[in-house]
Parts: structure tokens; sequence; C-alpha cells
């Protein structure tokens, strides 16, 4: 199993300074997330063979590795130039990837909840491109539902990623986002669905969050009445709500050994120490 650090409240540093940052906390691996100089958010990837070869240089220098690398792309827009163009930018990305050796890829499925039928029919246009670039590469690709996606809960994520049928095509479970996974069930029963997930279950964003749900749907007060706007947070372990027993439990009951990331982006103002701390807490729950 990897335990990886997501260093996006360290974007503000250089890369070296960033890998360098990454090794004093004591995390063996990176999930390299957008950064503005590298992968920006939905746009083409700003790195240039210099700058991957400088990444790759920081990572041997500091005795860290890459995980993993979380693009993010329109890739399921029902727009078809925004999907073409979040293709054209996932094809640079996985050549990138490649470059610096790096075996795994994540991201989220995209589109629109409010126009999901075509979001999907979107999506699967855009693997049929990316699919065999994937292959190709050797790269492989694990798939979290996101609030606000064409797909947002667990169980109709897992049917997805199993009707792609690829081995090397799995799904993450991103613990922040569980309270969106379970849909209308307020209770949000993490062991089911991971279970569910089964032997797809490869990869875990390790968050916590608050119930939104709770309170008769009072938890939390937006306005106006009735937005569709999606609410969760990514706090330290203890903060919110998520069951962490029940989360950790179940990932050793099925004896997880994929990739578990620390994924906070709620306390820049004490970035290393949060940082710190949920590597310490992983680690006694999952290393042993």
């Amino acid at each position: 199993m990897k335990i990886a650090l997501d260093p996006y409240m360290f974007r503000h540093l250089s890369i070296d300074d960033m890998v360098r940052t990454v090794a004093e906390l004591g995390y063996e691996y990176i999930e390299l997330s957008p950064r503005d100089d590298f992968m920006p958010f939905f746009l083409h990837p700003r790195a240039d063979d210099e700058r991957v070869a400088s990444f790759k240089k920081s990572l041997r220098t500091h005795g860290v590795q890459l995980s993993s690398v979380l693009p993010l792309y329109k890739w399921s827009s029902p727009d078809e130039t925004e999907r073409q163009t979040a293709v054209r930018y996932w094809k640079r990305m996985i050549e990138i990837t490649a470059d610096l050796e790096c075996p795994l890829m994540n991201s989220e499925f995209n589109g629109r909840p409010e126009r999901a039928a075509e979001s999907e029919s979107a999506f699967w246009r855009s693997l049929d491109e990316l699919l065999p670039v994937f292959e190709r590469e050797g790269i492989a690709l694990n798939l979290e539902a996101h609030p606000d996606d064409f797909c947002e809960e667990n169980t109709p994520a897992v049917n997805l990623v199993r009707a792609i049928n690829k081995p090397w095509v799995n799904y993450l479970y991103c613990a922040p986002h569980t309270f969106h996974l379970s849909g209308a069930d307020p209770t949000a029963d993490i062991a089911a669905m991971m279970r569910y997930a089964g032997d797809k279950l490869q990869h875990v964003h390790i968050a916590d969050s608050f119930n939104h749900k709770g309170s008769s749907g009072l938890r939390y007060i937006l306005n106006p009445p009735g937005t569709p706007a999606r609410i969760h947070q990514h706090l330290d372990i203890g903060q919110g709500e998520v069951d962490w027993d029940t989360f950790f439990g179940t990932l050793r009951e099925l004896n997880f050994d994929g990739v578990a990331t620390s994924c906070v982006f709620a306390w820049e103002e004490r970035a290393r120490d949060s940082s710190a701390f949920m590597l310490d807490r992983i680690t006694k729950e999952l290393a042993g």
C-alpha cells in the first residue's frame, strides 16, 4: 500500500520546495494534483520537457515517488467542442505522466448532473479515444464520483467503472464525499459502499467532512432556498462526521492494498501540521 500526500496546500511553493517539504513531513509518495505551473485545472498542461525533467530530479534528490497524477478536465461535457478540447489536454497529460514514469492517473467523471445522459454519452466518446492511449503507455486509471458531476453516488459510479471492463480501470472512494456518495441515505453506510466496490476499490482519498443532510437538512443553510449547490469539506480526520472506525475497519477487512491519499485542503495556514497529523493517523490505521 502507498500512503501519499496531495500537496495542494503547498502549491505556492516551487516544485522542488514542494517535493522537499513532502519528504520532510515523512511521506514517501506524492499524488500530483493541479497546480498552475504544471497542470492547471481544466486547462492545457503547462509542463514542458525541461520542467518534467526538473520535477523528476527533485523526486530523486528528496527520495519521494509519484503514486499518481490527478488531472481535471471536462471530458464529459455535453458541449462537443469542450469535450474534444479536454481529450486533447488528457492526451498531453498522459504523455507527461509517462515521462514522469508514474503508473497511475486518477480523475473525476465531470459532466453535469442535470444533463446526466448527455454527459455519460460524452464520457464514453472520450474513453473511446483515451483508453487506447492509457493502454499504450501502460498507465492505469482510477475514477471517483464527485459532487456536481453527472455521476455523484457510489453505486452508480462503481457500476460505471465496471462497465468500462478494463482490469486497470478501478474505483476511488473519496471519504470527504461520503455524504454525497450515499445519496438520500442519511446514515451514509461506508462499509456497504466500500464492500459494493469490492476488488475495484484501489484508491481512497482521506479527509473529513460534515454531513450536510444532518439536522433534517439544516446542518448548512444555503441561499437562495432550493439552490442546487453542493457542499462538502476536506478537513483533518476527527474534525467532521465521517465514521473513521468504520472507514479504516472496512479497508482492513477488504485487505486494501492500493493508494491512500491524504487530501486535506482546509488548513493552508497550518498545512505542515495538518499533513503530519494525517500521515501519523493513516499510518497507524493502515500500515500494519
